[in-house]
């Protein structure tokens, strides 16, 4: 009850407010000695005082617009401006894109050119070698001839000691005949100088026979030594790109090459021996070695993820610690974030099998490559992919569409590396691709 009190007082206090501000009024008119009069109530005096200010707002608002309006326009050009630069500055990126893919092109023909270049040399070699073993297993029956014929030789000259001897018994038998004994000491002494001089022209003949292999020998020593060299500083370039990617050489050439990357025990100094290419021989054995330890890395580096999955990008987040982009916690970052063009196309980094082409969890949809070795490259918010399971891939083939699937805040590709299923840092990879392609 005191609350309605308290309205109906108020209602009293706002009828007065209004009757001393409305009050009724009269207009009156005169017309030709006739008075007239109209009453104005307080509703319609209202009624034009409302309409009275909505007229006033309103030619205040339109006057307000219309001083504005010139502002408004040249703020609308200032933006026509600034996305005319805008797209000048788009248009100078693509230009530089567009180098920045003619040099790509350029470093993967000279590339090519280089893994030819490789492979006649590794043609070159293998002829030299078959062309050297040849001429060893040549000098090795010209040595077996030689000691042949130095065997005959020391038994003509015992059977011409034996005939001296038996000469000179005749000698002493046959004093009374000297006619004949001295026939017979003639004979002797023919077939002894005979003797004399066969046994001397069969030793210049091994003589020269001898320098002819030593020559040989040395010619032959020269030029595996050289193609040695060239082998052992390829071996090295291609251990230290290995070394660029932060993983052991022995880890990755695995059991199978173990007796090239597992060896040891104490030195002690090997010594050719005397016989004639003996030198020639060890030489060719470390030749052979050396050989097949760079075929083997030939081989590694083949299927060993170098290059970059996308043609144009932007790195957007590194491996290891970061925040995460969606709750803004601490979290570990195992691969790269790679920003770029929605729908561009997204290439193999090396050649191998396709082990998973579908939807997984976070990753959206993701692609998972099997390079051998314990190698594995993961691809994932992928926007269409364009492979299937089993399926074998070459070097920059293309796999999928860059996309924006999975727990993900903008379109972008994940990019993972992993070794034995444990992840390393693919910008390591990417680096030491930079340093091959660029040889």
């Amino acid at each position: 009850m005191k609350s309605i009190g308290e309205s109906t007082r108020s209602d009293g206090r706002l009828t007065r407010a209004l009757d001393r501000l409305f009050p009724e009024r009269q207009i009156h008119l005169r017309t030709e000695g006739w008075v007239s009069f109209v009453k104005v109530s307080r509703r319609t005096q209202i009624v034009l005082v409302t309409l009275l200010a909505v007229l006033f707002g309103w030619g205040t608002f339109t006057t307000i617009n219309y001083s504005l309006r010139d502002k408004v326009l040249v703020a609308k050009d200032m933006q026509l401006a600034n996305a005319r630069l805008a797209y000048q500055s788009l248009l100078q990126q693509v230009s530089t894109y567009q180098k920045r893919f003619t040099a790509v092109a350029r470093d993967l023909e000279e590339n090519r050119s280089l893994m030819l270049g490789l492979v006649e040399q590794n043609t070159t070699l293998q002829k030299n070698l078959k062309g050297t073993e040849g001429e060893l297993q040549s000098s090795r029956k010209i040595q077996n001839n030689i000691l042949d014929q130095s065997e005959n030789l020391k038994s003509n000259l015992r059977d011409l000691s034996n005939n001296v001897r038996n000469l000179t018994t005749n000698n002493f038998k046959l004093q009374g005949d000297l006619n004949s004994t001295e026939n017979g000491l003639s004979v002797a002494i023919q077939a002894r100088d005979y003797a004399v001089a066969e046994r001397e022209r069969m030793a210049l003949q091994a003589s020269d026979l001898e320098d002819r292999l030593r020559s040989m020998e040395q010619n032959q020593d020269v030029s595996i030594q050289r193609l040695t060299e060239q082998t052992v500083a390829s071996i090295e370039g291609l251990e230290r790109v290995v070394g660029f990617t932060g993983l052991k050489i022995g880890h990755l050439l695995g059991p199978t090459n173990s007796r090239l990357s597992a060896q040891g025990g104490p030195f002690v100094e090997a010594k050719p021996d005397q016989l004639p290419g003996g030198r020639l021989k060890a030489n060719l054995t470390n030749l052979e070695m050396q050989l097949e330890r760079w075929s083997a890395l030939q081989t590694l580096m083949a299927r060993m993820p170098l290059a970059t999955p996308l043609n144009y990008f932007q790195l957007a987040s590194r491996f290891g610690k970061r925040r995460d982009p969606v709750n803004k916690r601490w979290a570990m970052h195992y691969g790269l974030d790679f920003g770029g063009i929605y729908k561009s196309s997204v290439y193999a980094t090396a050649p191998g099998v396709v082990t998973h082409a579908g939807w997984k969890k976070n990753y959206g949809k993701l692609i998972e490559i099997n390079h051998g070795g314990g190698l594995k490259t993961r691809f994932g918010h992928l926007q269409k992919i364009v492979v299937k399971k089993g399926q074998k891939v070459e070097f920059r083939g293309k796999i999928a569409l860059l996309g924006n699937t999975g727990r993900s805040t903008g379109a972008h590709l994940h990019y993972e590396i992993l070794f034995r299923g444990r992840p390393v840092d693919p910008m390591k990879f990417i680096k030491a691709g930079r340093y091959v392609f660029k040889d």
